[in-house]
């Protein structure tokens, strides 16, 4: 099994991909967008509203959070999420770089 050679990339570029094959799920986009429409802290109705399983919940939640895009805070037996909105304008800012840098080419 071959290794992968990140290291010959740079750091921007690492950060990207990381962040994009995080976001590559359609469970975690339907988090987001549900996190991301509400007005305060989600809690416990997020299983309700996007359909799968608590323990599938919590790994893509999971998956999110290692990538530093949500917080959770404990609230007594409860883990409530937000958007963590630095984070989330960092990567709109990654992502603007990286389209607004491609030029047109002849194809």
């Amino acid at each position: 099994m071959g290794i992968t050679k990140t290291q010959i990339f740079n750091e921007k570029q690492n950060k990207l991909a990381t962040i994009l094959k995080v976001l590559a799920h359609p469970a975690r986009i339907a988090i987001l967008e549900y996190i991301s429409k509400q007005k305060a802290c989600i809690c416990n109705d997020i299983v309700a509203e996007i359909g799968l399983a608590q323990p599938t919940i919590s790994q893509h939640l999971k998956e999110l959070k290692n990538i530093d895009l949500i917080s959770g805070e404990i609230e007594g037996k409860k883990v409530c999420y937000c958007i963590n909105l630095k984070k989330w304008k960092e990567i709109q800012q990654l992502l603007n770089s990286f389209f607004v840098s491609t030029h047109s080419n002849c194809c």
